[in-house]
C-alpha cells in the first residue's frame, strides 16, 4: 500500500480539484459534470451500466482470446519457418497502417450488428502486439544455450521447447498487457460504430441526450474493466513464469499483480 500511495494521492487530488473547479466556476453539467455527479449518475444507472458492460466483457474477452491463439501460431511458424517471416511479416506490419475508423464500419455491414463484427475488431487490434511481442522474445533466446543444446543432441522442436519458448514467455506477458487494453478500446470502438448494447453504444446514447455526466459514467467502467483485464494478466503472469526476474522482483516491491 505504501507503493500505491502516491498514485492514490494524485488521483484524490485531481478528482477534489476537478469538482472545487466545477462548482466554483458554476460550469454547466452538460459541459463537464462534477465527480460527485458521475458518481451519483453511475449509482442511479447502474442497471444500465451491468447490461451494457456485459456485451463488452464477452467481445474483449472473445476477441482477446482469439487473437492470443492466432498470434501464437502466427509467431510460431515465422520463427521456425524464415520463408514464412519474410512473406508474412510486411503484411502485417502494413496492416497496422489500415485506420480501425475505416475497416470497422465494413465488419458492421458485413456481419452485421451483433457480436461478430465487434470481436474482429478486438483481433484487429489485439493481434499485432503479441505477435511482435513474441518474436522479440524469440529473439532473445542465447545463441550459445541453443548450441549446447544441439550438442547434447536436442532437435530443433526440442531446443524450441526447451529454451526458445521459454525465453519468449517474459515478452509474450509484456506484450498481453498492452494487447489486452487495446481489446477494450477496440471493443468499444466498435460498439460505438454500431451496436444494439455495449458500453460504446451507451456513450453514444449519452451524448445524444446530452447526459454528459453518463458518458463519463461509462468512460469509468470501461477504465475499470481495463485495469481488472490488466490486472488479471499480471496474476496470469505470475503464476506462469514465477522464476522471471521481474516476477521475482515484483512482490517485494508490493507491485503484484502489476
Amino acid at each position: 500500500m505504501r507503493d500505491r500511495l502516491p498514485a492514490i494521492a494524485l488521483v484524490v487530488a485531481i478528482l477534489v480539484a476537478w469538482e472545487a473547479y466545477v462548482r466554483l466556476a458554476g460550469i454547466e453539467p452538460v459541459l463537464l459534470p462534477a465527480p460527485s455527479r458521475i458518481a451519483t449518475a453511475l449509482w442511479d444507472y447502474r442497471a444500465d451500466a451491468v447490461r451494457h458492460a456485459i456485451p463488452t466483457i464477452i467481445e474483449t474477452v472473445v476477441g482477446f482470446l482469439i487473437a492470443i491463439l492466432l498470434a501464437v501460431a502466427a509467431a510460431v511458424a515465422m520463427d521456425r519457418v524464415p520463408a514464412i517471416r519474410r512473406s508474412v511479416e510486411p503484411i502485417l506490419v502494413t496492416s497496422q497502417t489500415i485506420p480501425v475508423i475505416a475497416v470497422a464500419p465494413l465488419f458492421l455491414l458485413w456481419f452485421g450488428f451483433g457480436l461478430l463484427p465487434k470481436i474482429l475488431v478486438v483481433v484487429l487490434v489485439t493481434f499485432f502486439p503479441v505477435v511482435v511481442a513474441l518474436l522479440d522474445g524469440f529473439g532473445q533466446a542465447s545463441r550459445d544455450a541453443t548450441d549446447l543444446l544441439r550438442s547434447y543432441g536436442a532437435t530443433d522442436g526440442q531446443a524450441f521447447r526447451k529454451l526458445r519458448w521459454p525465453t519468449a514467455l517474459p515478452s509474450f506477458f509484456t506484450g498481453l498487457r498492452i494487447a489486452v487494453v487495446y481489446a477494450v478500446i477496440g471493443a468499444v470502438f466498435g460498439e460505438y460504430v454500431g451496436a444494439r448494447e455495449g458500453l460504446g453504444i451507451w456513450m453514444q446514447l449519452s451524448q445524444n441526450a446530452f447526459r454528459t455526466d453518463l458518458v463519463f459514467a461509462a468512460i469509468v467502467v470501461t477504465s475499470a474493466l481495463s485495469l481488472l483485464l490488466y490486472w488479471l494478466v499480471g496474476i496470469a503472469r505470475r503464476v506462469a513464469i514465477p522464476w522471471a526476474p521481474g516476477v521475482r522482483r515484483e512482490p517485494d516491491r508490493g507491485l503484484e499483480p502489476f
